[in-house]
């Protein structure tokens, strides 16, 4: 690897030991990013133009779209500079900016998809009644909630993280610039930043899935007690998606953010790492598309076909 940095870049390590996974990495994180930018994209475009799609859980969804969308462009242009070729640094200011943007927008999803779990629980729950708790005014303020805790978090976690008394090689091993790799770069005491980041992880990441698990188990009993099996495939229908793209962005981010302290978890971290940050948001509108009938329909409509009266 040759080394182009000055004293106040950092190396993005990510594999270059292996310089043939990398090329091979570099497709896949290429078409994912293309992927996360057509599928997120079109979410937002069809929650804006399809009047029926102008419903709570709409705009939760494209507001996870946005949030996907500036989570990925924050590292991927950077992460496949790197990946191509040998000159693998990065800025003190750039890292500074993707570490900032990382936790800022991380939280914020952490916390949107629980708040997307509370809708879909009075959506199946209190149906009836959804439209009353569920309004729109609601709606934006629980999203504005979500920005809010995403930025106070990364105003607390980043300067401590970037004023760490870091290692003279400067090299991150890591595809990109977040706490716990930064972390592993210091040569001094990290003690504090170790308990600010098990806090952290405590508050925006366990007691949000708690309370996302909380919300299905409430939802379980009360889809157990339906005897129709046309509302139990609406039931599940409703909750499906979202519980998928959370078990896929918890798993990811509580691996890269609750790891042991050992050689062989580091290197799995890398690959959950990746995932978290180019895999989810590029899977996130296939699986929201695949299974949603509602958005389908809504794409041939955009498209010039006549849907309602073949349906009809």
């Amino acid at each position: 690897m040759v080394n182009h940095s000055s004293p106040a870049d950092f190396l993005l390590l990510g594999f270059s030991e292996h310089p043939g996974l990398e090329r091979i990495l570099f497709v896949l994180v290429l078409a994912s990013y293309l992927m996360t930018l057509v599928g997120n994209t079109l979410i937002i475009l069809l929650s804006m133009l399809e009047p029926r799609l102008h419903s709570p859980m709409y705009f939760f969804l494209s507001n996870l779209s946005f949030l996907d969308l500036c989570f990925t462009t924050s590292c991927v242009p950077q992460m496949l500079v790197n990946l191509w070729g040998p000159n693998k640094t990065i800025s003190f200011l750039g890292c500074s900016v993707q570490l900032f943007i990382f936790l800022f927008l991380g939280t914020t999803e952490c916390v949107l998809l629980t708040v997307m779990a509370f809708d879909r629980y009075v959506a199946v729950c209190q149906p009836l009644h959804y439209t009353t708790v569920i309004h729109p005014r609601l709606c934006r303020q629980l999203v504005a909630m979500a920005w809010v805790i995403g930025l106070v978090e990364s105003v607390v976690q980043t300067p401590p993280t970037l004023r760490l008394p870091f290692c003279s090689h400067r090299q991150v091993d890591d595809f990109v610039c977040e706490v716990p790799a930064l972390i592993r770069l210091s040569c001094g005491d990290t003690s504090y930043n170790e308990i600010q980041m098990a806090v952290a992880s405590v508050f925006i990441l366990v007691v949000p899935l708690s309370l996302i698990l909380i919300s299905y188990g409430a939802i379980a009993r009360a889809v157990l007690r339906i005897n129709s099996a046309t509302a139990w495939r609406k039931a599940l229908g409703t909750c499906s998606s979202h519980l998928t793209v959370v078990t896929l962005f918890y798993s990811s981010a509580m691996a890269v953010y609750l790891q042991p302290k050992n050689p062989y978890a580091q290197k799995r971290g890398k690959f959950f790492g990746l995932f978290y940050a180019v895999g989810t948001p590029s899977l996130n509108p296939l699986i929201y598309t695949l299974r949603n009938k509602e958005i389908k329909r809504a794409f041939r409509r955009l498209l010039g076909k006549d849907v309602d009266s073949r349906e009809s």
